[in-house]
């Protein structure tokens, strides 16, 4: 009878102040504050996993977290990011929805004294201070992107579209990647050229890829490829080629490896992905945090490089199997 009344005083004093329990230990984890998370889209799985993977992570450190979506919109953020700090958050998590102009309100963040990390996509805006940064390496994913491009055009070459999304510096080095591959493939060769006829924003959205497309077609009616810096853009994308009766003569190659891009992959609508790893941003980016509180050294910016996933992968994807 003592015991249990100990169990209940204890389950008393740790609603009273906060606490809650790790599930592996079964110790008592104090509620230590609260960290936001400012997602460039919800609508993107891709940003749903980060969040997913940081809020566990900062659960069993006794963070909560608050996710927001910003839906690609820099005001909307910025607007986010000055709640958080009127809530006096611990920390303050972003993917920048553009790189240059979300830089003031980071600057307000720094100037409060909340440690701002930035995961997926840098901010490059001057007079800004960056805590630590997760993300893809993706100029090589970019390399890759071009490489399978070039694997399913194979000797023919031909015209292909590039949809892209210059807001984000990360995407901006997908495209540098890429085009450093295909201007490598094109050198000093006569036939078999693979040509850039266009780049176009797709939004990194499936809506603004399939409408970014459909006029492309209309413009460029021999288009034999198609390189997407998201799966989004690419779905859309290959939308608007199937609209179109020209699913069969336009490879598509993608970004990210979400489930929704893999399933593509598996059925043959995207050729290839180079793919990133979202959980392991949001459960790295908690890691830093923690090293930052406790005044440790840590790597301020770290760079997670891309694997090429064709159909081939798609087969023995454990992710797949368990979709079915």
């Amino acid at each position: 009878m003592n015991k249990l009344i100990q169990s209940l005083l204890l389950l008393s004093v740790a609603y009273l102040f906060g606490c809650s329990t790790d599930k592996g230990t079964g110790e008592a984890i104090t509620n230590k504050g609260k960290i936001g998370y400012s997602a460039m889209s919800l609508k993107n799985p891709f940003f749903v996993v980060i969040s997913q993977s940081l809020t566990t992570a900062a659960q069993s450190e006794g963070y909560e977290v608050i996710t927001m979506d910003a839906d690609s919109d820099v005001k909307r953020q910025a607007n986010q990011i000055e709640n958080f700090i009127s809530q006096g958050v611990a920390a303050i998590v972003l993917n920048p929805t553009d790189r240059l102009a979300i830089g003031p309100a980071i600057k307000q963040a720094n100037e409060a004294g909340i440690p701002v990390f930035t995961c997926d996509l840098q901010c490059v805006a001057d007079g800004i201070e960056i805590a630590g940064h997760i993300g893809t390496d993706n100029f090589q994913g970019g390399e890759l992107a071009g490489q399978a491009m070039i694997e399913t055009l194979g000797n023919e070459g031909g015209e292909i579209l590039v949809l892209d999304f210059k807001q984000a510096n990360s995407c901006v080095l997908r495209v540098q990647g890429f085009k450093q591959v295909i201007a490598s493939h094109n050198e000093g060769r006569e036939a078999g050229q693979i040509t850039i006829v266009s780049e176009i924003n797709g939004g990194g959205d499936e809506s603004i890829g399939y409408r970014a497309t459909v006029d492309s077609l209309q413009a460029h009616p021999n288009l034999r490829g198609i390189f997407a810096i998201n799966d989004p853009s690419a779905l859309g994308a290959w939308a608007a080629t199937d609209e179109a009766q020209k699913a069969e003569l336009i490879a598509i190659v993608g970004f990210d490896g979400a489930l929704a891009g893999k399933q593509a992959i598996a059925q043959g609508k995207i050729y290839a992905d180079p793919i990133q790893f979202p959980k392991k941003m949001g459960q790295v980016i908690m890691e830093k945090f923690v090293a930052f509180q406790a005044g440790e050294e840590y790597k301020q910016i770290e760079l997670i490089p891309t694997s090429l996933y064709r159909q081939a992968d798609a087969k023995s994807d454990p992710d797949l199997q368990l979709d079915q």
